[in-house]
């Protein structure tokens, strides 16, 4: 199953400091065990919202709205998308990611295609789901 874990931007994050040579290595150590255990999926840290735009759909309208978005601890700082076999798994990771200056992290599942079939009642909508598990499945096999 799949988890994201989403770093919440915070001050620093926002002012666009970039972190030290130090939490950039720390950091590695953590991507690199995480390549090692063959449970990274993804991960990348964000620009600050200053540097982003936001889209808002109204019926058929798109409203634009450039950033900065406040307030910053309630914007997306960076993420990881980590495979792992469960929940307390992804926790286990988690807690050796080396934060130590009041960073907040969010834990939360990926839907997997199955979750959405109950939902699905016509031709089309299984055929989207059939695509979604063989695009899953072949990213799989990439690795």
């Amino acid at each position: 199953m799949r988890f994201m874990v989403i770093v919440k931007a915070n001050e620093r994050s926002e002012a666009g400091q970039m972190p030290s040579e130090a939490e950039l290595v720390a950091m590695g150590k953590l991507n690199e065990n995480m390549i090692k255990a063959g449970v990274l999926a993804s991960g990348e840290g964000l620009h600050p919202t200053s540097r982003g735009l936001r889209v808002t759909f109204l019926g058929g309208k798109r409203e634009v709205t450039t950033g900065p978005f406040a307030p910053s601890q309630d914007q997306v700082g960076g993420f990881w998308i980590l495979n792992v076999k469960s929940q307390d798994e992804v926790l286990e990771w988690v807690k050796q990611i080396p934060f130590t200056q009041g960073e907040v992290v969010e834990i939360r599942k990926v839907f997997e295609p199955e979750d959405f079939e109950p939902a699905v009642k016509t031709k089309a909508g299984r055929k989207v789901i059939a695509d979604e598990k063989k695009f899953y499945k072949k990213q799989k096999k990439a690795k």
